[in-house]
């Protein structure tokens, strides 16, 4: 997150763009809003804010399990 911020800092905001990519595939939703807030900007496609909620998702999807749904039943 630090490259991306200061790589966006620095108007390389195609850079920024592919380091939040990877890690919202990594299932960050931070990085995914960044995404967003750079396609508002014009600064990412919407074929890129696209594959970005997918990878999202289907990573998200990947880290559900009957124990985890049950420990944030619990509040743990």
């Amino acid at each position: 997150m630090l490259g991306a911020v200061e790589e966006c800092d620095n108007g390389n905001y195609k850079l920024a763009v592919q380091h939040w990519m990877i890690s919202a595939k990594m299932g960050d939703e931070d990085s995914l809003n960044e995404i967003k807030d750079m396609f508002k900007e014009g600064h990412a496609t919407k074929a890129q804010y696209a594959t970005a909620l997918l990878g999202y998702r289907d990573a998200t999807e990947e880290m559900k399990s009957p124990q985890r749904e049950e420990a944030n039943r619990l509040g743990v």
